[in-house]
């Protein structure tokens, strides 16, 4: 099989704009799934019963869902049966309801992270923190949160990893992302099956080793001293 005519088929499709539309859903929905997870921790730690109970269900319940079925759910619930539309626009709203699906699944994951960072701040700094006056809103937005973020910074690069590549599950939601692009691709050359696999993978790993290796950089450089 000569290099030229496997070129010369990668030249038929649009690859990088596939890998631009997994970028974008990644991207909007790591931003929703931070503040959501940082949410939910907030409610795990809280010292309301409650707060912790729901913070503890969500988690538990989403984190144990098949990300098929969350997305799926979004396709065939939230649209069709309850009205929740973000755009008039077919893709429009479709990309919005897959990032919506990647954000509700991450934000799980994203909050056990934190709680994890949590767990690396001294105790005596929230001892303190209460000692001086502060109630549990302002210690953890002053003291606690911000180096809990610190030392969470490689499981959220793992999570961040994980959403990179949960990312192709939005070809359920009709997105022309690089998985579809990808079976696309077969199904038209299915003579070069190997080598666009392994093109497709390439493309992750290029994408993905560099967020491992500079989460790996940032959690050594700002890690919590103990």
């Amino acid at each position: 099989m000569p290099v030229s005519d496997f070129l010369e088929v990668l030249s038929n499709y649009d690859i990088a704009g596939a890998y631009w539309v997994n970028l974008k859903l990644t991207f909007f929905a790591a931003i929703f799934a931070f503040v959501l997870g940082t949410v939910l921790a907030m409610m795990r730690i809280s010292p309301v019963p409650s707060l912790q109970l729901a913070g503890a269900g969500y988690v538990n319940l989403v984190r144990n869902t098949p990300l098929t079925i969350v997305m799926a759910s979004g396709i065939l619930v939230l649209w069709p049966q309850l009205g929740v539309q973000f755009a008039d626009d077919f893709t429009t709203n479709f990309f919005w309801l897959a990032v919506l699906a990647l954000t509700i699944y991450h934000a799980s994951f994203v909050t056990e992270s934190i709680r994890s960072g949590v767990n690396t701040v001294p105790v005596g700094q929230a001892e303190a923190a209460r000692a001086i006056g502060l109630s549990f809103l302002p210690a953890a937005r002053l003291v606690i949160l911000p180096q809990a973020f610190r030392g969470a910074i490689a499981p959220l690069g793992n999570t961040l990893i994980a959403l990179i590549k949960n990312s192709t599950v939005a070809a359920a939601a009709s997105n022309n992302e690089v998985a579809v692009l990808m079976a696309e691709m077969i199904e038209n050359d299915a003579n070069y099956v190997v080598p666009i696999f392994l093109t497709i993978a390439a493309g992750f790993v290029i994408i993905v080793v560099p967020v491992g290796l500079l989460t790996t950089y940032l959690s050594r450089r700002l890690a919590v001293s103990r």
